[in-house]
């Protein structure tokens, strides 16, 4: 099967799903190609794994001119494709207008199990104004003209559907088994000067959807007992407003950047906090409940499905809500260790690498719906 993958610029976790689906379908014998800007074959070498890469940009935000070669220059790419794979909104826009997908199937003589457009859609928007025009613009297109839609979340999906999408499906997105840590819990609290404090750990890009700005309200308290330290790992383009904050109002918050010790940070925390205002498939929370760690979470997106009976769930910016679960695992030992023993049942529960492939394989090979 020849299949070409489209995706746009991503640093993240789009782009390490892409290279997993990209190493399975190659070591299976499929043919793979990789359509998408010079960035994402610096960041993750798919050719590395096996594919064909070629250059198109498809960048984060409308450009009318460069929007339209990337419609030509995906055209031109993917004619030959069976199964045509973009990841993320503008990505499966820019497939659908190149002329893949249903609209594509109708106009050809194309063989019916060929040519195929699925889209993976894997961030919700948070943002309004002339972007929500726009991205509500991208998601009719998606939702009539792709074949398949995979989805992060179950709110994705039933957007899809609502807008008009045949066959929508839940995306497999798995993370890899974090390595093991390297320091014990008791030299990371060394590291960074929590003393008897228990930590609170959130590991995100310091952005707008992450809801950060919540995390220092639960930061800033009132604590009855020891206060807590939250720790930050993750950079962004927040981290200077965030910080001014923490220094003015003395907030027990620690900005830590971009880490590569993450399994030694886990370890050394009571839980992950996750007060994002909306979420898909986080890796990172996968991550942590394969490393044993429950999480206080937002209940948004993906991750009630995810987090199970492993954490404790808080509708997104309730300050209050979010620090009265902090209170209740760091009062007392009880509620933590048996959180904990609920994230290792969920982390091994966790599909795997082998698990995402060969769900996408099923839609690559299922039965096409009927065209208009």
């Amino acid at each position: 099967m020849r299949v070409a993958f489209v995706l746009g610029t991503t640093s993240g976790g789009t782009g390490r799903h892409v290279l997993m689906l990209v190493d399975g379908l190659v070591r299976r014998g499929h043919q793979v190609a990789v359509i998408g800007p010079r960035s994402v074959e610096e960041s993750f070498s798919f050719t590395r794994a096996g594919a064909r890469f070629a250059e198109v940009t498809v960048s984060d935000r409308p450009h009318p001119a460069n929007d339209l070669r990337a419609v030509l220059a995906i055209r031109r790419l993917t004619r030959d494709a069976d199964v045509v794979h973009a990841h993320g909104l503008r990505a499966g826009a820019l497939a659908a207008l190149a002329g893949q997908g249903r609209s594509r199937a109708s106009r050809t003589a194309r063989r019916r199990d060929g040519g195929r457009l699925v889209v993976t859609l894997h961030n919700a928007l948070t943002t309004g104004g002339l972007i929500g025009v726009v991205h509500g613009v991208l998601e009719r297109i998606v939702a009539r003209r792709a074949d398949h839609v995979l989805a992060v979340s179950p709110d994705l999906g039933a957007d899809m559907i609502r807008l008009g999408a045949r066959d929508v499906r839940a995306a497999v997105v798995p993370a890899p088994r974090p390595g093991p840590a390297r320091r014990t819990p008791q030299e990371v609290r060394r590291e960074l000067g929590a003393g008897e404090r228990p930590i609170l750990l959130t590991v995100a890009r310091l952005a707008q959807q992450k809801g950060l700005e919540t995390l220092l309200d639960v930061a800033a308290g009132p604590w009855a007992s020891a206060e807590p330290l939250f720790v930050v790992a993750g950079e962004g383009p927040l981290r200077e407003e965030l910080r001014a904050r923490i220094e003015r109002e003395h907030l027990p918050v620690l900005l830590l950047g971009h880490r590569e010790d993450v399994p030694d940070l886990l370890g050394a925390a009571v839980a992950l906090l996750m007060p994002s205002r909306w979420e898909g498939q986080p890796l990172t929370l996968r991550e942590a409940l394969m490393s044993g760690k429950p999480a206080i979470a937002s209940k948004v997106g993906g991750i009630p499905e995810i987090l199970g009976d492993a954490g404790i769930l808080v509708p997104y910016g309730d300050v209050e809500g979010l620090r009265a679960a902090v209170r209740e695992l760091v009062a007392a030992p009880g509620p933590a260790e048996r959180l904990a023993a609920a994230a290792e049942r969920r982390g091994r529960e966790m599909p795997g690498a082998d698990d995402a492939v060969e769900s996408v394989l099923a839609v690559y090979g299922s039965g096409k719906p009927e065209d208009d």
